[in-house]
């Protein structure tokens, strides 16, 4: 007889393309709750389509992410090596909360009501489990910019390179899965504004209109780009998927920006969070940190979708990987 050849693991969209619009929800649990609510998340799949149906065209997706302390209580052992509740970091100046959230769901589209009937219904399926930590909805902003002025993910791999980027392996125990890191910023734009262009550019180590890297030696240690490159053993950058999106509220006079990072290992994203929050190679800090303040830091991970069709057999699968 034949062995059974296992079915491919199938990812979460984390690879998707860029959207017009988002909406990032992050959800806390109700002690004891957490079985019935890794239940769920097998169902979320069908909400996006029944909203989805609706406008093919205009690419609604959903990507889930667990946390830590969710993951002990629904699923138990064994447990993805890098998963742990988001390390808060403290620089000598600025700082990286750490905040509450079991769920997180990463909702995009190219039309924002698509991402609010989405969100709105996955709320709804949950009522009874859990509550909104968080919500943000995000827009795009001319070219891709942030609200600060300048173009966001510049430097994002695409492609294989993403998928390399963002996705574990297949000899991982839990194959073709990711890590997020999200982070709540806003930003004082009156102070920002006061820069001329040229200090702008020397904050972000870009150039504003242009979007062009500056020369390396041009860049000053604190510049932003230069403390968020992190590289490995043999020299070569390591890189995360981004796709942050600006959101804001002229009543409340909040700008900001939600970064939100895949990785395969999140240790990349930590390093970079390190870095631009206790400096190093001579500089104190990211420089935009003096003008951009981070109220919320969550670590989720984010299984396959076949895991999440299935958790009993990919946790299986995991122990005896």
């Amino acid at each position: 007889m034949n062995a059974q050849i296992p079915a491919p693991v199938v990812p979460q969209q984390v690879t998707g393309p860029l959207t017009e619009a988002a909406v990032f929800l992050v959800l806390r649990v109700r002690p004891g709750s957490e079985p019935a609510a890794a239940e769920l998340l097998g169902d979320v799949p069908g909400l996006v389509r029944s909203v989805g149906f609706r406008a093919t065209e205009l690419s609604l997706s959903c990507v889930i992410g667990v946390g830590s302390d969710f993951w002990d209580a629904a699923y138990g052992t064994p447990k993805p090596a890098q998963l742990h509740p988001f390390r808060a970091v403290h620089g000598a100046k600025h700082s990286a909360p750490a905040t509450p959230g079991d769920l997180l769901f990463h909702l995009r589209a190219r039309r924002q009501d698509l991402c609010f009937e989405l969100a709105h219904r996955i709320v709804d399926a949950f009522g009874g489990l859990a509550t909104v930590e968080d919500e943000v909805h995000g827009f795009r902003y001319f070219d891709e910019r942030d609200l600060l002025g300048f173009v966001d993910g510049t430097e994002n791999p695409t492609g294989a390179l993403a998928e390399a980027a963002a996705l574990t392996t297949p000899g991982d125990p839990f194959p073709g899965s990711s890590h997020v890191v999200v982070q709540r910023y806003t930003h004082d734009l009156s102070a920002w504004r006061g820069l001329s262009v040229e200090d702008q550019e020397a904050a972000v180590g870009r150039t504003k209109l242009e979007d062009l890297e500056l020369p390396d030696e041009a860049k000053a240690p604190d510049a932003h780009i230069v403390l968020n490159v992190v590289e490995g053993a043999d020299g070569r950058e390591r890189k995360i998927l981004r796709d942050n999106m600006p959101f804001g509220s002229v009543k409340d006079g909040t700008f900001g920006t939600y970064f939100i990072g895949y990785a395969a290992d999140v240790s990349t994203t930590e390093l970079m969070l390190e870095r631009m929050f206790t400096g190093a190679d001579g500089a104190a800090h990211d420089r935009l940190l003096d003008f951009s303040t981070a109220h919320t830091g969550g670590l989720f991970f984010v299984p396959s979708q076949t895991f999440l069709d299935d958790p009993d057999t990919g946790l299986r699968a995991a122990a005896e990987a």
